[in-house]
């Protein structure tokens, strides 16, 4: 049975929300931040980062968010979360997985951790502030991309819909929340409203305001 290592509203929200969506049957292990847990030698023998989440399948341990899901498209086809191999829409939605990863999901760690960035405090609230500015941009140009489109490649769901919706959540305490762009708000409340997304909220015990 597949296993994900999971903290509530953490990047392991990605899987798990395609978990549900392909209905597999798989086991949630909390990895409790608030004591550390990510960090103990247990954890570090499946995550040498310390970082979340990780996936279990059989003998195979999996790290970074990107390639579980990558990894889950692949495994499960008939959930329909990738388009084929090989097609144009399939390099569309590497170009979005890779860029959600890379750039958005990336620069978050400056936004929420900016003391990691620093060698003196005193600088930490320009950094924090700096990431703010180029977050901004990068919903920008995401807004922008999607115009009128119900989902990222066109009317295809896939998982880069899911990817785009963690990343929109995490922005809802920043002072311009992605969720403000008019398109990246009615694309959100498309997502949510998917069962299998509920179901994987709900299990994570995330309440509002969930974007």
């Amino acid at each position: 049975m597949l296993a994900l290592y999971y903290f509530p509203g953490n990047a392991s929200l990605l899987p798990h929300m395609m978990l549900r969506e392909i209905g597999a049957e798989f086991e949630l292990r909390l990895v409790d931040r608030d004591q550390n847990a990510q960090k103990s030698a247990d954890y570090l023998k499946l995550n040498p980062n310390g970082r979340i989440p990780v996936l279990v399948d059989g003998d195979l341990v999996l790290f970074e968010t990107a390639a579980i899901a990558l990894h889950l498209a692949d495994k499960f086809p008939e959930a329909g979360l990738a388009p084929a191999f090989g097609t144009r829409e399939r390099a569309e939605f590497y170009k979005w997985m890779i860029h959600l990863t890379n750039t958005p999901q990336a620069e978050y760690r400056a936004w929420f951790y900016p003391y990691e960035h620093v060698n003196e405090e005193a600088a930490a609230p320009s950094v924090k502030q700096a990431a703010e500015r180029r977050l901004n941009r990068m919903f920008d140009v995401i807004s922008e991309q999607l115009g009128d489109k119900t989902w990222l490649l066109g009317e295809r769901f896939s998982a880069a819909d899911l990817f785009l919706l963690m990343l929109i959540r995490w922005g809802r305490g920043m002072p311009r929340p992605p969720r403000s762009l008019p398109n990246l708000g009615a694309f959100a409340e498309r997502v949510l409203a998917r069962p299998a997304v509920q179901k994987a909220f709900e299990a994570e015990g995330l309440k509002a305001p969930l974007i």
